[in-house]
Formats: structure tokens, C-alpha cells, sequence
């Protein structure tokens, strides 16, 4: 089997690619900038169609996943024709050329298609963006399944994405707290945002398994547990026994974010419990499996 990632070298793009490649699956993994560590590299811009076409009539995929995006929030609010491109127009290329090569695509979306006034959502329950790049990441879901025969198309859902190795030019939420508070420094958490977070690991993990069972249709495919970020954090800190008094409560609107933020974009993934053999992680699994990992690495230097 012929694998492409696009966003090969993100948090999810990268672990994917690993455990792909310990499959004995032959990847291809793509990023518009750097050299990815695992699989066969190739230098794409999703936005370039040609490229984009090119890439495909070479290659050749059996399966595409899709995880290149914009996901700097603020960055989209304040420059809308480059998240539109990158988010939009990059799926909208990427679909018409999986649609072409008839190959089996995989778009991972977010929860923030979500408004976040109810929680808890459902893959039926029907999203309304608050932010921009919510927009683009519904208006792309729109996209590939327009493009794309329904057998041919499944779409995740993941939230708040966290795991060991830092992705391409930033540090994820998790090991940014963690850095942090071994340094014994304070950190003010928002106690008024409700996710699901996500490892990476098992992101991955029911991404292989959708590809390797060819399922279609929409798919909340985050972690089992929904919590606060305040809460987040504390769970992190516990899991890692570090200092939770350093971990200052406070309100969301302390923040200066440009774009609104979802008060409660938790998934429900009750479908994925259901259908999946690798089920989504419970926070308390996951952060377990996270310590796992982030030791593993640190004894073999």
C-alpha cells in the first residue's frame, strides 16, 4: 500500500508516518517545508495545484491522508485569504486529485466546526464556526465530500492534539506545561474551555485503523474525556508529579486572543467507542502512555 500524508511533519503527520512505516506500509510523507524524518520525503504546497497533481500522477497513492492546515487560530482571523487558501483551496486541490487517481482519502478536520454552546457534539449535530478558521476547516470538510464518492471519503474530528515530540516550529500544550512547570515557573490556565484531548499516538492509531478497514463517513476521533483546560493541566501535572499549586486558574477572556474561542467544543465519540477496535483513549490512559513514551525517549540517549 502507497500512504501520502500532506503536514508530514505535524504532531499527528509525523506519528502517523512512524507507525505507518511499522506496518510495512510505504509512505510518502509531504510538507511545504523541512525534511520529514520518517518515510520517503516530498516537498508540497497543497495550495500549488499543479504541484499537487504532480505529486499524485507520480506517486500514485493508494490512500491520502490529509492533515496539512493552517491551525494558528489567531493567524487565520487576522489573515483570511492565506487560511482560506491553505485550509480550502489546499483540500479542494488535494480532493480533486484523490478523486482523480481514485485513491481512498482521509481529511482530518477539528472540533472548533463547532460553536461550543452545547458540548459534548455528536458527528450529526450541525456545526457553526465562531472563528475563521473553523470556517475553513467545515467549508474543506464541504469541499471533500463534494469531491469525493461517499465510499471513498472519511473525515475525523480530532481536539486539542498533544504527544511527545514537539511538531515543526512549536511545542504543543502538554510539553509546553510540563517544560514549564519543572522549571518551577507559573502558568494561568483557562478554567472556561471544554475539549477532548487528543494524543497523537492513538490519533494515529484509529487513522491506520480507518485506512486499513477502508471506513467512510465523519468520525469524532479525540480523546474519551471531556475536561476543561484548567483541569488539563492538572491532570498533566498529576500524571507527571509536578507542582499543581503553580497552576493559576483564570478566566479565558484574560487572554488576548484575536479569534473567539469555543466555550465547550467536546466531542462525543461514541460512534468511534462503537465501531472502532482501537478505542479513544481515556485521559488518564493517555497521559500514561504519554509519560511511557516521553521516557522511552529520554533512555535511548
Amino acid at each position: 500500500m502507497k500512504l501520502l500524508i500532506t503536514g508530514a511533519n505535524g504532531l499527528f503527520g509525523s506519528k502517523l508516518a512512524k507507525l505507518a512505516l511499522d506496518k510495512d506500509i510505504q509512505v510518502y510523507s509531504s510538507d511545504i517545508q523541512g525534511l520529514s524524518t520518517f518515510g520517503n520525503f516530498v516537498k508540497l504546497d497543497v495550495v500549488n495545484k499543479a504541484k499537487v497533481n504532480e505529486t499524485f500522477q507520480t506517486i500514485k497513492p493508494d490512500v491520502v491522508v490529509h492533515a496539512a492546515s493552517l491551525t494558528d487560530v489567531d493567524r487565520c482571523e487576522l489573515n483570511k485569504e492565506l487560511a482560506w487558501n491553505i485550509n480550502v483551496e489546499g483540500t479542494k486541490n488535494v480532493a480533486e486529485a484523490s478523486q482523480q487517481t481514485e485513491c481512498f482519502l482521509i481529511y482530518i478536520s477539528t472540533d472548533y466546526v463547532f460553536s461550543g454552546e452545547k458540548g459534548y457534539y455528536v458527528e450529526s449535530d450541525s456545526p457553526e464556526p465562531l472563528n475563521y478558521y473553523g470556517l475553513t476547516k467545515l467549508e474543506a470538510e464541504t469541499v471533500a465530500t463534494q469531491t469525493m464518492p461517499q465510499s471513498d471519503l472519511f473525515i475525523g474530528r480530532p481536539s486539542v492534539i498533544y504527544g511527545s515530540t514537539p511538531a515543526t516550529g512549536k511545542i504543543n500544550f502538554a510539553l509546553w506545561l510540563i517544560e514549564t512547570l519543572r522549571k518551577g515557573e507559573r502558568v494561568r490556565i483557562a478554567k472556561d474551555q471544554w475539549n477532548t484531548p487528543t494524543l497523537n499516538t492513538n490519533l494515529a492509531e484509529m487513522t491506520l485503523e480507518a485506512i486499513e478497514r477502508r471506513l467512510s463517513g465523519v468520525y469524532h476521533i479525540c480523546g474519551a474525556t471531556r475536561l476543561s483546560r484548567f483541569e488539563f493541566a492538572r491532570k498533566i501535572a498529576d500524571c507527571f508529579e509536578l507542582d499543581k499549586s503553580l497552576i493559576d486558574k483564570v478566566s479565558s477572556t484574560d487572554f488576548p486572543w484575536v479569534a473567539q474561542r469555543p466555550v465547550d467544543s467536546s466531542l462525543d465519540t461514541s460512534l468511534s467507542q462503537r465501531i472502532l477496535r482501537c478505542k479513544p483513549l481515556t485521559i488518564d490512559r493517555a497521559l500514561e502512555k504519554l509519560k511511557q513514551e516521553l521516557t522511552e525517549k529520554q533512555t535511548s540517549f
